[in-house]
């Protein structure tokens, strides 16, 4: 059995979507519910809040932390796989591994999520071998809403322009949420390690996002002057390939079809 905590969100609502194809036996938990009585399974914690956490700080902290304990303290589980992110490794260079040392500033707003995904991480590994976390680059697919991808490609069906407000250098990890969906079935119900990032491993830069969806679509791009460069370090993703043999399927592959058939 699992349980799906967050299951209407964009991942959560895809994992559903995955367990329901795998006829795997499952219960969805979406906004606003409380969880089911009894024993639970193999939880899957994806309540969180994402692009709107600066316009929502408390609520962030309440979904990433308070609400996290009050499961842990009241819920019956097998064990519990910890939705946090690959944006605790923003601002690092070089590769980033799971087992790095997380840098943080509390003086600074922007590490607010950060700091609480990290505090969320503490508490599901401080379970012992109940808990697990997956830290998730830039998901990608259906029902994608409120992400930079997501903006990005709705500026293109409503406006045919784009323009970008972080640099041309800025660059991030994109990864299928179809196959983010399955890998984390699969850790959840036979993950051997804490802690796993959750990405395609390859960086794509704002520019190159931008060159692909101009061929596609036929739309013109443009960059605010003096954008602010948002970039990632490559985040190494070879603790999930060699333990379930994970691919997914690069993003400038993908853009047509998300363009929506403009060619």
């Amino acid at each position: 059995m699992i349980t799906v905590l967050g299951a209407s969100g964009f991942v959560g609502s895809n994992i559903v979507a995955y367990l329901e194809r795998a006829g795997i036996e499952y219960q969805a938990v979406t906004r606003g519910q409380q969880w089911p009585d009894g024993a639970l399974g193999h939880v899957i914690y994806c309540i969180g809040v994402t692009a709107d956490f600066r316009e929502r700080p408390y609520d962030a902290v309440d979904a990433h932390v308070c609400t996290l304990i009050d499961f842990v303290r009241r819920a019956s589980f097998d064990s519990l796989l910890y939705l946090s992110s690959a944006r605790v490794y923003l601002g690092r260079s070089g590769v980033a591994h799971e087992d790095d040392d997380v840098c943080v500033n509390p003086l600074r707003f922007e590490d607010l999520y950060s700091i609480s995904k990290v505090m969320g991480e503490s508490i599901v590994v401080s379970l012992g071998v109940k808990g697990r976390v997956a830290r998730l680059s830039n998901a990608y697919g259906r029902r994608q809403s409120e992400t930079f991808l997501a903006r990005v490609l709705e500026e293109v069906r409503v406006r045919g322009a784009i323009t970008f407000h972080s640099a041309p250098e800025s660059e991030r990890d994109y990864v299928s949420v179809d196959d983010v969906a399955e890998v984390l079935v699969k850790i959840a119900l036979r993950g051997r390690e804490r802690l796993y990032n959750i990405a395609s491993g390859v960086s794509v830069t704002n520019a190159e996002l931008a060159g692909a969806i101009a061929r596609h679509s036929g739309c013109s791009v443009a960059f605010t002057p003096d954008a602010p460069a948002v970039v990632f370090p490559r985040i190494d993703n070879e603790r999930i390939r060699s333990e379930f043999g994970f691919t997914t399927a690069p993003l400038l592959d993908a853009l047509p079809s998300m363009i929506g058939g403009r060619t």
